[in-house]
């Protein structure tokens, strides 16, 4: 069976509607979702893991989640309105916040600080390092054309050859899965 790794944006968990909603869409296919560690580079760590282990067919990552999928050299992948500076945001939310879905170890909330913002920013000044033609090739992008609050389409351009627009916002709906997501990756397996 083919296998597809999502990974989901900030405050949420494997557990989002999204990656339910790509299962439902695509069920020839294995849909693994990981609850993300809120450590950037445990979160990464984790990922590398998963796909070294599963070799995975296609990733699939929204907004955070992209951004992490950008760093995962080798490997089909969609980054949904992927969010590259993902400590800008968070610098302004410092503090406890709630996660949007359920997370397997139970918890229902993380804390924001600045040490996890610097983590954050450290990643991201080095997330465009090692991009080559293949990288090029196996990575496209998807960004909402009413997306308010996270629009990185300019800079993914400038390291990227595949890039387009879906009429949603940040927020994937089932439509948007369903219209825009799942076509493109059903093209890039083929």
């Amino acid at each position: 069976m083919k296998t597809i790794i999502y990974i989901h944006g900030l405050s949420s968990s494997g557990a989002s509607g999204i990656a339910k909603n790509i299962q439902l869409l695509l069920p020839e296919f294995k849909v693994v979702a990981p609850d993300l560690p809120i450590d950037p580079n445990e979160a990464l760590s984790l990922l590398l893991k998963i796909c070294k282990e599963l070799q995975p067919d296609l990733v699939i990552g929204t907004s955070m989640g992209g951004m992490f999928a950008q760093r995962l050299r080798g490997y089909k992948k969609i980054l949904v309105n992927p969010a590259f500076h993902v400590s800008e945001f968070m610098r302004k939310n410092l503090g406890v916040q709630p996660f949007l879905n359920p997370r397997e170890n139970k918890e229902t909330e993380y804390k924001i600080t600045e040490s996890l913002c610097d983590a954050y920013l450290q990643l991201e000044e080095k997330q465009f390092e090692g991009i080559d033609h293949l990288e090029q090739e196996l990575t496209w992008a998807l960004f909402g054309e009413n997306d308010k609050l996270v629009n990185c389409k300019e800079e993914f351009c400038k390291y990227y050859n595949h890039a387009l627009t879906f009429p949603g916002e940040l927020r994937l709906t089932f439509e948007d899965i369903k219209d825009s997501v799942v076509p493109l990756g059903k093209a890039m397996l083929k």
